[in-house]
């Protein structure tokens, strides 16, 4: 499977420890597309259904359901944890993530 950078895949995030996000669940894809072509790793965002409002946390509507992309949890993950595709961010949620990741990460 090709993966892209922005995609949504489902990917099983377990098992983890602490305060790491868990289960099997929506994730985008933050690595370029170049590292998703040569490497066996992929760097994710996870997506969750429930979230309070922090400046780390996108919201996006994806198929009819709210959702927050959280940022504060990024992670590289093995591509054997991919369970299948699901879709892609619009345009319009790109640019909001691109913002939110320059805010939180480079300034």
């Amino acid at each position: 499977m090709e993966i892209r950078q922005y995609q949504i895949l489902l990917v099983n995030l377990d098992p983890t420890v602490g305060s790491e996000i868990k289960e099997t669940r929506p994730c985008v894809v933050i690595s370029p597309n170049e590292m998703n072509k040569y490497l066996r790793t992929v760097v994710l965002a996870p997506l969750t259904t429930s979230s309070k409002n922090y400046p780390t946390r996108i919201e996006i509507n994806q198929e009819s359901k709210i959702g927050w992309i959280i940022l504060d949890q990024i992670r590289t993950v093995s591509k054997e944890r991919i369970v299948k595709p699901l879709g892609a961010l619009s345009k319009s949620q790109i640019k909001l993530l691109k913002s939110a990741i320059q805010e939180t990460y480079v300034n």
